[in-house]
């Protein structure tokens, strides 16, 4: 993983009297960056696409490789079948799992059926998953926060269910018990809101004042900074459009950041035939983001759609920039440099590695 660089810079958006002038006049764009496709979320669809290319169609994929719907239907087109559970892989397959990660019984199913496995698993939830290993083995119970049934949180969850208990926003807090109030840590579901799962942390440290933190902060830094960019700006749109999958945790936490940051309305959309003209009625400025999971051509379809009806002036708001990336899971990594070794390809339908499967993670 390289590191992170995310360094304020001054906002390019006009100073309040001359925003003043321009909401009488012309109507304008707030674009939002960074938005779209983070680090992790890239890493698992190229590891879908080269996987593909590499062993041939088809390549099964263990639910979404990630929360989005236009993805999934171009991967599809490819050679990409996605199912609910490792036993609908056919024995000896390719699977791949997604980027919210799986939790070790998934693993021990894929080896019983002989799958060959790609674990495209978001580096930054397999950190998370590490932890949960590391304080369950020294006996702490766990408050992990985060949504009910969300994959990652399964998947973390599997890793210690024993000493794990969820934790479902600041409401949830008076549920919890432990087994010893000194001996409490709290880790997070990675595309949470940063303020309403501080929100969480606050309520649980006045119940278990000993409470420890994790040693880096579990929200993704993708995750943070789109949040940061809506605040920015928020406050002076008069409608916020975040381009997402309504399963997809992140883009609709970015909704919810819009709308307690001031914007007067907000809503989350798959693309642009999605948008409902009534909601542009009054609207001098718009704001756009989009979830992590998103293709910038769905952005770009939003853009050129509010274009068509007045709103050509874009104006970009980037309060940090990013430059992380991470390396293809190993596997794949594996079979690529023994296929530039040998200098000739892998014959259609072969697997990563031995063929057998892995209980590794992919990071």
């Amino acid at each position: 993983m390289d590191g992170m660089t995310a360094t304020p810079s001054p906002s390019p958006v006009p100073a309040a009297s001359e925003d003043a002038s321009r909401r009488g006049g012309a109507r304008r764009v707030l674009l939002a960056a960074p938005r779209g496709y983070c680090a992790g979320v890239d890493r698992a669809v190229i590891a879908v696409e080269k996987a593909l290319e590499q062993y041939g169609a088809p390549v099964y994929v263990r639910k979404e490789i990630v929360h989005n719907k236009y993805v999934v239907r171009t991967l599809e087109r490819k050679g990409a079948i996605f199912v609910e559970e490792t036993e609908e892989v056919p024995e000896g397959a390719i699977v791949i799992f997604s980027a919210h990660g799986v939790a070790p019984v998934v693993h021990e199913e894929a080896a019983a059926r002989k799958l060959a496995t790609i674990d495209a698993t978001c580096p930054l939830v397999t950190k998370v998953h590490k932890e949960a290993v590391r304080f369950a083995s020294d006996d702490y119970d766990i408050l992990l926060i985060g949504h009910e049934g969300h994959e990652e949180v399964i998947g973390t969850s599997g890793e210690a269910p024993e000493h794990i208990t969820l934790v479902d926003g600041p409401g949830d807090v008076k549920n919890v018990e432990v087994r010893d109030p000194e001996k409490v840590v709290w880790l997070s579901q990675t595309t949470l809101s940063v303020d309403e799962t501080m929100e969480t942390v606050d309520a649980l440290k006045e119940r278990f004042p000993q409470l420890i933190s994790p040693p880096s902060d579990d929200i993704c830094y993708a995750t943070q900074n789109r949040q940061i960019a809506v605040k920015q700006i928020a406050a002076q749109s008069d409608l916020v459009l975040v381009v997402g999958s309504k399963n997809s945790s992140n883009s609709v936490r970015l909704v919810e950041v819009a709308l307690g940051a001031g914007a007067k309305t907000g809503h989350l959309v798959d693309e642009a035939g999605e948008i409902d003209e009534a909601w542009l009625e009054g609207v001098t400025t718009v704001g756009i983001s989009s979830g992590a999971s998103v293709p910038e051509v769905l952005v770009e379809g939003v853009i050129d759609w509010l274009a068509e009806r007045g709103y050509a002036d874009v104006e970009i708001v980037q309060p940090m920039e990013e430059s992380i990336t991470f390396s293809l899971p190993k596997e794949l990594r594996r079979d690529l440099r023994a296929e530039a070794a040998a200098g000739a390809g892998a014959g259609s339908g072969s697997g990563p590695g031995s063929g057998t499967g892995s209980g590794e993670s992919g990071v």
